[in-house]
């Protein structure tokens, strides 16, 4: 066990903290939770970061790392639909999650037919990642209905929209071994 498999543990060990905190009958549970969030965020990046520069990528690690992420999203998500109350936030998030299973089973797959490289992550994706943080945090630290609120619900279509772009590269590249035949093998490169 090193310190980035710690710090991407601790996110997952924040989630029931979160939830918990977000749902406290308190005027600042807001803040807080989108504090928690934000602190989350930050070891995502922040572990990825040391086990690059200390060399100290393992398996696990590679395994926990997107699991945490999905996870802590997908949660911050379903907690701000139930507040939300919306369609207009239950859209994106609809979209968001159900890009992350399709992505998620198709990466599975891939692996198993022995082409997990041509389904890596892409610049778009890390961008959408980003938008897709700040939107949450935004939507967390506000009552729902007020200016943030509003803000951070067209920082989620935005990151809704690229959710769907690098859906559509993660499946051209995954094209050719899902229908063989049907054109050249296109690969995405970067990592997450």
């Amino acid at each position: 066990m090193n310190l980035p498999n710690i710090l991407t543990l601790s996110r997952i060990v924040m989630i029931p903290v979160f939830v918990v905190v977000f749902y406290l009958p308190v005027a600042w549970r807001y803040e807080v939770s989108a504090a928690i969030f934000a602190l989350a965020a930050a070891t995502d990046w922040l572990d990825g970061y040391l086990a690059r520069k200390l060399d100290q990528s393992t398996p696990f690690g590679a395994f926990l790392d997107p699991v945490a992420d999905k996870l802590m999203v997908a949660v911050a998500l379903t907690v701000l639909v139930d507040e939300h109350h919306t369609l207009l936030l239950t859209l994106p998030a609809t979209i968001i999650i159900g890009r992350e299973i399709v992505i998620s089973a198709l990466r599975e797959w891939m692996a198993e037919v022995g082409s997990r490289a041509s389904v890596a992550v892409s610049y778009i994706g890390k961008i959408k990642t980003t938008v897709q943080m700040v939107a949450i945090i935004m939507l967390l630290g506000s009552v729902p209905d007020i200016g943030w609120a509003r803000a951070g619900i067209g920082l989620l279509y935005i990151a809704a929209g690229l959710t769907l772009w690098s859906m559509v590269l993660y499946l051209q590249a995954a094209w050719p071994d899902l229908f063989p035949g049907s054109g050249e093998q296109r690969r995405i490169d970067s990592s997450d």
